[in-house]
């Protein structure tokens, strides 16, 4: 099989020692060629061009960034025409990711290791095993993401995260938790909600402050701690999301608290929950914070959510 394994240099936790390791692991099951991210957007780049020459497979190291990037890169793609009937899943590669960030998540909800050692040989055995599976993805607007997005204090915070990181910071749990609530605490305008849901067919949801989706669970992680906000999200169905209508200090801090309980409260009056959503729409009477699949892509008044079944293969 020709595989093409898109490198993201900058992922913190590989070295390039680790990189050859990786490159001869993978070159004993495959036809292998490396290709590394040059700029942000490279790897849409990248995994688009390995879709058209119609390699097999493609394998990313890199962080959830890097995944995003190259699964966009292969949903654009034109790959060739395979037999009669064919999926669009079964004409693309399929997708193997080796963690190389610091978080990790697309990876960890597929059940990979968190170290990429032990992740690179459990895909090397899929590999041998003919293991994988179809995931759902889901699409903001015009860009896939594979397991989360948001729209308010969540993407906020990560754009806080990816500041002080550009200043040397180091990305840990505790980075996180003083962002959010400096964000929390000292940026939110938490007295005048300003988000709305819209889906077909059902009752305008107004007065939101904040939304979270998800593709599959969990959310995110602190450490080895799942945190599940829609611990129901899978790939395997539509979208789950997660709205909390005020952002008062007592109710948001029961309501994150039970995002790291393993059976959340789901009746809560100051939260909206709606599991396998195909399609609804956000809309905001004041720019909002956006993020996808930990990304901060900037501020949007509108964004349109659509649940994609069973878009891609992944080998696991």
């Amino acid at each position: 099989m020709r595989a093409v394994l898109v490198v993201n240099p900058k992922a913190t936790t590989t070295s390039e020692r680790s990189r050859d390791v990786l490159v001869r692991a993978l070159r004993s099951e495959v036809d292998l060629s490396v290709r590394y991210t040059r700029r942000r957007g490279h790897g849409m780049t990248l995994a688009r061009e390995a879709a058209a020459e119609g390699v097999g497979l493609v394998v990313t190291l890199g962080g959830d960034g890097t995944v995003n990037e190259v699964v966009n890169g292969l949903m654009a793609a034109e790959p060739p025409a395979g037999p009669p009937g064919a999926s669009m899943a079964d004409r693309l590669p399929a997708l193997a990711t080796v963690p190389g960030g610091s978080t990790n998540v697309f990876a960890r909800a597929l059940g990979l290791p968190r170290e990429w050692p032990e992740a690179t040989s459990m895909i090397l055995e899929g590999l041998r095993l003919g293991r994988q599976r179809t995931v759902g993805l889901g699409l903001a607007d015009d860009r896939y993401f594979t397991f989360c997005a948001g729209f308010g204090l969540d993407a906020a915070v990560i754009h806080r995260v990816e500041q002080a990181r550009r200043r040397g910071r180091v990305s840990t749990p505790g980075l996180y938790l003083r962002s959010i609530m400096n964000q929390y605490f000292l940026a939110s305008d938490r007295r005048h909600p300003a988000i709305s849901l819209e889906r077909p067919g059902e009752p305008v949801e107004d007065e939101l402050a904040t939304v979270i989706i998800q593709n599959t669970a969990p959310w995110t992680y602190l450490g080895e701690r799942e945190v599940n906000p829609n611990p129901d999200a899978s790939f395997d169905l539509g979208l789950d999301v997660l709205a909390l209508r005020q952002l008062r200090v007592a109710s948001t801090t029961r309501t994150v608290t039970q995002f790291l309980s393993r059976k959340p409260d789901r009746t809560g009056r100051q939260v909206l929950r709606l599991h396998d959503t195909a399609e609804f729409t956000l809309l905001s009477s004041r720019p909002q914070a956006f993020q996808l699949d930990g990304d901060y892509l900037g501020e949007r008044e509108k964004v349109r959510f659509t649940s994609i079944p069973a878009a891609l293969r992944v080998i696991y």
